[in-house]
């Protein structure tokens, strides 16, 4: 027999949104578009409209809410993810990243995401493909 120190799994999968904690899944969570001159980081701790991209076709300030509320555990890291990516029409945008945020607790930061590079719609659709909900790659994950 050994004893190993360790965060157990079942702690993380609760600490996600559609079990308990201070997140439920029954939240809103939104996602809010950022142009390249945001400053957005884990020390950002609410949605703010502050270099938020213009609002352009079906895009409005505040983003949009994220649907499909899931979670899972990959290997030893729990991941929530949302089954639907976002999408907004007949819009004009360009974004270099997004803020996910809970609409439904006073608008708290949950996730940054940096699409690495400007991009850019013209009177078209601007989607945000979510990463896959695995520990290398899902949008949020816990360790």
């Amino acid at each position: 027999m050994a004893i190993t120190a360790a965060v157990c799994n079942s702690f993380k999968l609760e600490t996600l949104p559609t079990v308990a904690g201070v997140h439920l899944s029954g939240d809103v969570y939104k996602i809010a578009l950022y142009t390249s001159a945001a400053t957005l980081s884990k020390a950002t701790t609410v949605y703010s409209a502050t270099n938020e991209v213009a609002a352009s076709g079906t895009y409005s300030a505040g983003g949009q809410a994220l649907v499909g509320l899931t979670t899972a555990l990959d290997t030893d890291t729990a991941v929530l993810d949302w089954t639907t990516d976002p999408v907004w029409t007949g819009a004009t945008i360009t974004a270099r990243g997004a803020l996910i945020y809970n609409s439904s607790k006073s608008n708290k930061a949950v996730a940054v995401l940096d699409f690495g590079s400007d991009i850019t719609s013209t009177a078209g659709t601007f989607t945000v493909a979510l990463p896959a909900p695995t520990a290398a790659a899902g949008a949020v994950r816990l360790a």
